[in-house]
């Protein structure tokens, strides 16, 4: 009778695809709706910016941005150093030492920056908004601010989107800046390379829109860590496993558009010429 009871593996193939399928479909639904709620909202904001309240927006600033600085400017030094230990050794081979500041330019400017910083940013603040609002959900304050008749998108979502996109941009340019720095301490102190001489070759190859390019991804980022945090905060069950399970897909769902994102946007600048 045992044997029987044993479900078929095809069965069981297909049913985990379908539930897959249904889950996926969910969620782009959900996100839909989300989406043109979000669009209502801030057209409701732009029509009456008083309904924003300033002290938010200011208080995930400080959640994003300089709490975030020490680990950014850590992390992306570090960075700088191992890039330019690995670019060292290849060039030490063909006597080439002065590109190390090429390499480790343009790796820290154009990817590695604006993927680290915003990595960083999914852990803390992405994670931080799932666990914020399903939270929130648990307690039932959204349906009590529902029942006053105020747009939970505009208390919970907007703030935080114009937070990161003010934030992200900026921890960028810091860690592209402490990247640098990584592998000019490198260049100077393993490749003796002269301070001047490092610095000079560096302006002498990246140029002002190397690091826009990067800010700009960082905006994408913004959006796309700050959006999921908030939706899979609002899909979380109203109990405290499903708090844990929003906040461990917003981290997972966040790092994979970022990457999708990155690889899109890296393409199109090469397309570009950038």
């Amino acid at each position: 009778m045992e044997d029987h009871k044993k479900q078929n593996p095809l069965v069981d193939m297909v049913e985990k695809i379908g539930v897959a399928a249904n889950t996926i479909s969910n969620d782009f639904c959900f996100f839909v709706s989300f989406l043109g709620q979000l669009l209502m909202a801030t057209k409701d904001v732009i029509r009456h910016p008083s309904k924003l309240r300033g002290k938010d927006i200011l208080y995930y600033m400080d959640l994003c941005g300089s709490q975030a600085l020490p680990i950014v400017l850590c992390i992306c030094y570090l960075m700088g150093v191992i890039l330019g230990f690995q670019f060292a050794l290849q060039a030490q081979k063909v006597g080439a030492e002065i590109y190390v500041a090429d390499g480790v330019g343009f790796s820290i400017l154009k990817e590695l920056g604006p993927f680290m910083v915003a990595i960083i940013c999914t852990g803390r603040a992405g994670s931080a908004f799932a666990a914020e609002i399903g939270t929130m959900k648990v307690n039932e304050e959204i349906s009590a601010l529902q029942t006053m008749g105020f747009n939970p998108i505009v208390f919970l979502v907007i703030p935080k989107l114009l937070a990161m996109l003010f934030t992200l941009p900026i921890l960028i340019v810091f860690g592209d800046l402490a990247g640098l720095l990584g592998g000019f301490t490198v260049g100077v102190s393993m490749m003796d390379l002269t301070p001047v001489a490092y610095i000079d070759r560096t302006f002498e190859v990246l140029i002002p829109s190397t690091m826009v390019m990067g800010v700009l991804k960082g905006l994408v980022f913004a959006v796309i860590i700050s959006l999921v945090g908030c939706i899979r905060g609002f899909q979380s069950t109203s109990d405290a496993q499903g708090v844990g399970r929003a906040t461990t897909s917003a981290v997972v769902t966040s790092i994979f558009l970022v990457v999708v994102s990155d690889a899109i946007l890296t393409r199109l600048y090469t397309m570009w010429g950038y």
